[in-house]
């Protein structure tokens, strides 16, 4: 992949370079999606082996889903290369072309919310890219993560200050009303404070330490589990239910994480138990995406050190039984 930035001008000619760099910007977050989708184990969370705390989707609902909304990102990528307009009324184009393409997410899966969440940060993140490329601005995380917050600003103020009341709606707005929670807008509007802190870091850490493509992404959403405001989770259970998970989620980091087979055994554990509790954090395992599409539009590729060639997918648990992890 090429992100070399193009030079800044009023307008841009649309041309084969811009098009390729509007795919390409794209097929980097949409392989966070697809990367999301096939990481394991994870508690509570759809995965190649289990559906999770779901009863209405499966890996191979998410793959329809995912194929029907890989267009958006190179939609959103394109809108942020040739829109000459301020950052916040840019939003308003993404928000049509994220309601187009949730419509085509639900036509593939008869309904089925799998990925509206993921349709809406990684849009954001496919804009930001584009306009950062439009002015020639190199993309480094903390460019993208501040040209998200711009795009988003005052989103909060505006989609959150009247859901107070008893006529709030949308599930967002009920979380706000019960808890005060600002969810995936208040994610977005602060630049996505959780993958700069958590999800990149704990990433980077495990792709230094020589590990696993997979074994990174497991370490990466414990990570964000432990930090985050997870929305789906405070959905289902409440704030007891968040509370929990991030603290168990702490505990796994303890051992570990995705980088020790303690670690792993414990997530296998704690998967279980989410299943139990009817637990799924599906606001971090979006924020997992979003961490995979920022490292490759900084980084172009994954590490080959950790690609599949360089490990047998068999790790260690504490027992030093030998057992496959997933990656």
């Amino acid at each position: 992949m090429d992100f070399s930035p193009h030079p800044s001008s009023t307008t841009i000619a649309w041309t084969e370079e811009t098009e390729s760099t509007a795919w390409d910007i794209g097929s980097a977050v949409l392989s966070g999606v697809l990367l999301e989708v096939s990481a394991y184990p994870k508690p509570g969370l759809v995965a190649p082996r289990s559906m999770g705390s779901h009863r209405d989707m499966d890996l191979q609902t998410f793959m329809l889903s995912s194929a029907a909304i890989a267009p958006c990102f190179h939609a959103c990528a394109r809108a942020g290369l040739i829109s000459d307009c301020e950052p916040e009324a840019l939003l308003l184009l993404l928000r049509a072309i994220g309601r187009a393409f949730d419509a085509r997410l639900l036509a593939a899966t008869h309904g089925v919310n799998t990925q509206r969440g993921i349709l809406f940060c990684a849009g954001l993140l496919a804009a930001a890219a584009g306009r950062l490329v439009r002015r020639g601005v190199a993309l480094r995380a903390p460019a993208l993560f501040a040209e998200v917050a711009a795009i988003a600003h005052g989103l909060c103020a505006r989609e959150l200050a009247d859901a107070g009341g008893e006529d709030a709606r949308t599930a967002g707005e009920i979380l706000f009303r019960r808890f005060g929670a600002l969810g995936v807008r208040g994610e977005v509007e602060a630049g996505f404070p959780s993958v700069a802190l958590h999800g990149l870091p704990a990433l980077t850490a495990a792709f230094a330490a020589g590990r696993s493509l997979n074994h990174a992404l497991v370490h990466a959403l414990i990570a964000l589990i432990a930090a985050s405001e997870d929305s789906t989770v405070l959905w289902r259970g409440g704030p007891d239910a968040l509370a929990y998970l991030r603290a168990e989620a702490v505990r796994v980091l303890d051992l570990g994480g995705g980088l020790t087979g303690a670690g792993i055994a414990a997530i296998e554990d704690l998967d279980a138990a989410c299943i139990l509790r009817n637990i799924s954090p599906g606001g971090a395992a979006d924020l997992l995406a979003v961490t995979v599409g920022v490292y490759l539009l900084e980084h172009r590729n994954i590490p080959e050190s950790a690609m599949a060639k360089f490990h047998s997918g068999v790790c260690k648990r504490q027992d030093d039984s030998s057992a496959p992890c997933g990656g």
